[in-house]
């Protein structure tokens, strides 16, 4: 329903609402960051690209923590309610169908409360970076420079790329205040993903090899079917190099593992260099073609996020039908020139 919604029923105040009353229902904790807060606090991707839209622009976090949990889950989910593409425009053609730019933020919101309600023996986060992405006196232009919640600088060369911006600050939130063994991200972030790996399969991007395998099996199981895409970024993360800060926000080579490498920018902000081991498991899915069959919402999502984490489910039908996790959460992978 978030999904097939029109922007001008379904804006950033619904959306945050909406979750807000689903936390409450479920009993737990709640946290809203809005409009000028966001700037206030130093997250500059979800405020950058959300502070020309009439309603303004939120990271809503919903907690659930029992006791006795030993880990601690986040689900970061790209929630831009309408994506014009900013001053980066989108054409007459390509632009109808973005009020679908929300769908991984609602996939996790639904994912997280079907979760609560069947029990969950871990600390679980559901991380909501909600924006609209608009043209206006206010809207971040192309050579603007932002510093997003990791600290990071970013300058914008394509303001049509925002769903990468509002998600660093998410999983930065995940890392820095939450404190997440497990960080997943989950968003409608490239054109080049139905390329990748077509309209029926997401993309998934991981730093650990055993958990990827994880994931594609519950995607079988599920039927939200994902497969891996090169994790390489000692390859490709320069694409976003930039003189005057620390990366930009979209690739100098569009031919070059564009799916990957949007991903690997979302992962910058979670990991202070690619080069070293995190004891973090991180697991980026796009599901920018999955998300819809023709003109509706196809809810994809929920299921995949139910059987992976299955395991830590108190309900027997999730726990029976979920992969076996990895016990040892280390997440170096080995470089390409070390599987030569």
């Amino acid at each position: 329903d978030i999904v097939d919604r029109p922007r001008n029923e379904m804006t950033c105040d619904d959306l945050v609402k909406c979750a807000v009353k689903i936390g409450q229902d479920l009993g737990v904790d709640v946290t809203v960051i809005s409009g000028e807060q966001l700037k206030e606090q130093g997250f500059g991707g979800i405020y950058g690209v959300g502070k020309a839209a009439e309603s303004p622009p939120a990271l809503c976090v919903l907690s659930h923590k029992p006791p006795g949990a030993s880990k601690t889950i986040a689900w970061c989910g790209k929630g831009i309610m309408y994506d014009t593409g900013g001053f980066s425009i989108k054409t007459k053609t390509g632009m109808p169908g973005m009020k679908r730019d929300c769908g991984g933020a609602a996939g996790i919101l639904a994912a997280f409360k079907a979760t609560v309600e069947c029990g969950f023996s871990e600390n679980l986060h559901a991380v909501l970076c909600i924006a609209e992405n608009s043209v206006g006196p206010r809207a971040a232009v192309p050579d603007d420079i932002h510093i997003l919640y990791s600290g990071k600088s970013v300058e914008i060369n394509n303001t049509d790329a925002e769903g990468r911006l509002v998600l660093g600050d998410g999983v930065a939130y995940a890392r820095k205040d939450l404190n997440a063994d497990i960080v997943l991200d989950m968003c409608t972030l490239t054109g080049a993903q139905g390329i990748t790996t077509g309209q029926h399969h997401a993309a998934l991007l991981s730093n650990n090899a055993q958990w990827e395998s994880c994931a594609v099996s519950a995607g079988l199981s599920s039927g939200d079917m994902l497969f891996p895409i090169v994790y390489a970024p000692e390859l490709h993360f320069s694409e976003f190099k930039s003189s005057v800060a620390d990366m930009k926000n979209s690739v100098a080579n569009r031919s070059n593992a564009q799916s990957s490498c949007a991903g690997l920018f979302i992962g910058s902000h979670l990991f202070d260099d690619f080069s070293k081991p995190s004891p973090i498991v991180w697991l980026h899915i796009d599901m920018a073609y999955p998300v819809h069959v023709g003109e509706r919402a196809t809810g994809w999502g929920p299921a995949l996020l139910l059987t992976l984490f299955g395991r830590y489910s108190t309900s027997g039908l999730l726990s029976n039908i979920a992969p076996v996790l990895p016990v040892d959460q280390a997440s170096k992978r080995p470089k390409h020139d070390e599987m030569c």
